[in-house]
């Protein structure tokens, strides 16, 4: 297996390892045709396995304090999108690429990073198995059509809202978690460098 920096090339089967990588994870719906691009300095890996793309890593870096990760006092990334391929999991890729692109952190003078995930316990346990702790956390909510009779209108004649996405950063989480159908818990993980 080889990690390497991303190139322009790469984007088809990035974007499919993402997608498919994603599937069974909370974060199912978050799906793109595309690879986004950073405003920021950034670190962007692919592990490559005989030609294909197996796993992917992006870190936005900090160009001053607090310009990309908002909880931060020091020089810090963040991790947008880290995800390997449902066929080639349970290898190490995705420790494999986490720690070349600390490497990479700190030669640019980054010394923390922080990632968001939803409550898949799983995907949290490698978090944690990786340095990383809960710093942080709200709720994303999805709303479908019946449940948000009550919560949102439209003013424009013949728009009908049908699906919704929110987040909710007050207290009332457990109340909000037995309101609704689809709620998650999105976790802000960091770990020092």
């Amino acid at each position: 297996m080889l990690i390497r920096d991303y190139k322009a090339e790469d984007e088809n089967q990035w974007i499919r390892c993402r997608v498919l990588a994603f599937l069974d994870t909370a974060y199912f719906d978050s799906v793109y045709n595309y690879k986004e691009k950073y405003e920021n300095p950034s670190i962007e890996l692919v592990a490559e396995e005989h030609g294909t793309i197996t796993g992917i890593l992006d870190i936005e870096l900090d160009t001053e304090i607090r310009k990309v990760c908002k909880k931060n006092s020091v020089l810090s990334g963040m991790i947008w999108h880290i995800a390997v391929h449902p066929d080639y999991r349970r290898k190490g890729i995705a420790a494999k690429l986490l720690s070349e692109a600390e490497r990479h952190c700190i030669n640019k003078g980054v010394n923390r990073i922080e990632a968001w995930t939803r409550d898949d316990k799983w995907v949290r346990d490698w978090y944690y198995h990786q340095g990383f702790e809960i710093i942080d956390s709200y709720l994303h909510i999805n709303f479908e059509y019946d449940e948000m009779k009550g919560i949102i209108d439209s003013k424009i004649t013949g728009i009908v809202p049908v699906k919704m996405f929110a987040h909710y950063s007050k207290d009332e989480k457990d109340k909000i978690r037995k309101s609704f159908k689809r709620v998650n818990e999105c976790a802000l993980f960091e770990k020092n460098l």
